[in-house]
Order: C-alpha cells, then sequence, then structure tokens
C-alpha cells in the first residue's frame, strides 16, 4: 500500500499514516473488500471526496490488519463491543473472531491514522480547527484545561493548544468505548504541549503530523 506509511511505534502500539486524498490511493471502490456496514456508511456520504477518504482509510485498516492476521485484507471481521456507559452495542470497533490485537482508525481531511496494540487503544487525527471553531471547543472543554488555555499569550497559540487538548480527549473516548457521549468537561487530559493528562490506568501521546494536523493516541490497562 503505497499510501500507508508506519511511524514510530508509541510505546508497545504501532502507528501507520495513511494519505486519503483522491489519487493517493489504489484505485478502486472497495468492492469485494468491505462489508456491508462499511459499504453503506461509504455510499451515504454526499461528496464524493470524502468517500474516497473513507474508502481508502478503511482498506488501509483492513490491509494492516489482515497482514497481521495472515488472512485477505476482505476476510477481516468486524464486530462493536458493549458501549461502557450505557451496554449498547456500539462501543469500541474489534475483530469479530479473534481476541487481538486492539485498533483504532481516525481520519480527517486527507489524512488517517491506524493505531495498533495489545490493549484497548483510541487514536485521533484532525485538522486544525479556525480559530472561531477553537473557541467553541473551548466552552466544552475540562475546567482544568480552560485554565491551562486562558493561562496562554495568543490567539493562536490557543488555537493549537485547543487542537491539542481536543485530539488528546478524542483518543481517550475512543480507547474507552464511548466516544463523545462521555462529555468532554469530564476528563482531564491537558491543553499544553509535551505534558498530555492521563486518567487512572491510560497512557496519552501526542503524534507528530505534517502541517495542519494534529493527533494523539491513547493506550488503556493491559500492557
Amino acid at each position: 500500500m503505497d499510501n500507508v506509511r508506519e511511524l514510530p511505534a508509541s510505546g508497545s502500539t504501532r502507528l501507520w499514516l495513511v494519505t486519503t486524498a483522491p489519487g493517493s490511493a489504489p484505485p478502486g471502490d472497495g468492492v469485494g473488500v468491505l462489508d456491508a456496514e462499511e459499504a453503506r456508511r461509504a455510499a451515504a456520504f454526499r461528496f464524493e471526496r470524502h468517500r474516497v477518504r473513507y474508502i481508502a482509510a478503511h482498506l488501509a485498516l483492513r490491509g494492516i490488519l489482515g497482514e497481521r492476521l495472515g488472512r485477505a485484507p476482505s476476510d477481516v471481521r468486524f464486530t462493536r463491543l458493549a458501549c461502557p456507559g450505557c451496554g449498547g452495542p456500539h462501543g469500541r470497533p474489534a475483530l469479530a473472531d479473534t481476541p487481538g490485537p486492539h485498533f483504532s482508525l481516525s481520519h480527517s481531511g486527507d489524512l488517517a491514522l491506524v493505531a495498533l496494540a495489545p490493549a484497548p487503544v483510541g487514536a485521533d487525527v484532525e485538522e486544525l480547527p479556525s480559530a472561531e471553531v477553537a473557541e467553541e471547543l473551548t466552552a466544552v472543554l475540562h475546567p482544568r484545561e480552560r485554565a491551562e488555555l486562558a493561562a496562554l499569550a495568543g490567539p493562536e497559540e490557543r488555537r493549537l493548544a485547543v487542537a491539542r487538548a481536543w485530539v488528546r480527549k478524542e483518543a481517550y473516548l475512543k480507547g474507552l468505548g464511548t466516544g463523545l457521549s462521555r462529555g468532554t468537561d469530564r476528563d482531564y487530559v491537558g491543553a499544553l504541549a509535551d505534558s498530555p493528562g492521563a486518567p487512572d490506568g491510560w497512557s496519552l501521546r501526542d503524534v507528530p503530523m505534517p502541517e495542519g494536523y494534529t493527533a494523539a493516541v491513547a493506550l488503556g490497562p493491559g500492557t
């Protein structure tokens, strides 16, 4: 997969950066490889560029997992674990017929991030938000994170810090299996550079990204 590049490992977590821009991924619409749910989601996109990015990200995930498991990408089977918040069948995605590895996929803009780990893992990559969006996100962060942001000198520094806090938070909530339904003001992950917070039993690390993006990975108990 020419559009997939393995990044330096983050502890026991292996990471891959995927370029999903139209023309960067191998041609094809995923027919015969993606399952019915992935195909349904792909068909639901209004804009073709979003559909192409989604397909490229999911084909990359299947390729990475298939290589790890010794099977064809089309033979990788997924399920959803129970949500730890409500017990519903919409928690973390998992492999349906094998106990591991744990994995996480995130995509934004022309990039996707894949993480594989021996314990629950969450990954998040995002395009940097506009100043206006950063202000909106600030209002729903943890009180300690809002205090850190208020102490920063300029709007650009605050914008970058909001983006940093947001991907850390999303990575953790994805790894936890609740997603944003848990509430983004409940858990402290930190907004300052090189100092992510870590909810009990979890570790959080920032992942270097190309200009215009930010990313983080969260690893849960079990390693």
